[in-house]
């Protein structure tokens, strides 16, 4: 053979980066459908059925389960969610503050809330607080209590929050400011906290979806009838039943909450990129 047919010779090609890609989508996609249809072979869709789909249980649960359960549930939350984001501003302005035991304090407050699990801080609120202040009461009850709670667990999540977007705001914003006569403070306040508001939107949203959830937690504190929210509500019916559909159900009303709400911080996430581009 010469070197002529040599180079007359067809190269053999690979398959190309985006070929590659699409083989292995499409194995994914094999390998998922197949343990769908694995599991829909092998499970037993009448026990299932029995212990979690009861329709008549499920027709028990309302109306109480939406005007009182969920009801309760939105008010622990908003109640929380107001209280860490009132804390966790005053902590961000401690982390930023040029006062070295204002940084120190925030420093410590951050890591212990956020290292602790939010149980723990549910037990010393409805437990520990009592017992150091005998006679003490918490206003506003078990829902003073829960706002207390939830409210310390998500400030120090929400103070960092806060510091990064307004550290995320330009410096020439304040420069601009203190040069039209604002003082530091006046300058924080009108200037460069709502413009660190519109960039930190997103994931204080994501957070009040996360506090949603952890209000579930409130069955450590003890509560009336009148005083469950979801998961206390759904797990005294269930065990009033001996039926786990009043937790099906309780978990789908958890889902109609959190799933508009993932879908506003996808909407507000895509708009804060796109108006960056």
């Amino acid at each position: 053979m010469t070197d002529t047919d040599v180079q007359l010779q067809p190269k053999k090609k690979g398959l190309t980066r985006r070929q590659k890609r699409s083989l292995s989508r499409g194995v994914q996609y094999v390998v998922f459908v197949a343990a769908v249809i694995a599991f829909a072979a092998t499970a037993d869709w009448g026990r299932l059925q029995n212990q979690f789909a009861q329709g008549s249980i499920a027709r028990q649960m309302f109306p109480d389960v939406i005007t009182l359960a969920l009801k309760n549930t939105v008010l622990y939350t908003l109640s929380g969610f107001v209280v860490g984001l009132v804390l966790g501003m005053v902590i961000a302005l401690m982390r930023l503050s040029s006062v070295g035991p204002y940084r120190w304090l925030a420093g410590v407050y951050i890591e212990i809330f956020r290292g602790l699990p939010a149980l723990l801080i549910f037990i010393f609120v409805g437990v520990a607080v009592p017992l150091a202040f005998p006679g003490t009461e918490i206003p506003g009850g078990t829902y003073g209590k829960v706002a207390i709670a939830l409210g310390l667990v998500s400030a120090a999540y929400m103070a960092e929050t806060i510091r990064a977007g307004i550290q995320a705001v330009p410096k020439g914003q304040m420069e601009a400011a203190r040069s039209l006569g604002f003082s530091p403070a006046r300058a924080m306040v009108s200037i460069i906290v709502p413009q660190a508001f519109r960039i930190i939107l997103p994931p204080l949203t994501n957070e009040l979806v996360l506090l949603f959830k952890d209000s579930s937690l409130v069955l450590f504190l003890g509560v009336t009838l009148e005083e469950r929210e979801l998961s206390k509500f759904g797990r005294d019916l269930a065990s009033t039943t001996a039926n786990s559909t009043p937790i099906l159900v309780a978990g789908l009303c958890y889902l109609l909450v959190t799933i508009p709400l993932s879908y506003v911080v996808r909407r507000m996430e895509s708009k804060a990129q796109e108006a960056i581009r």
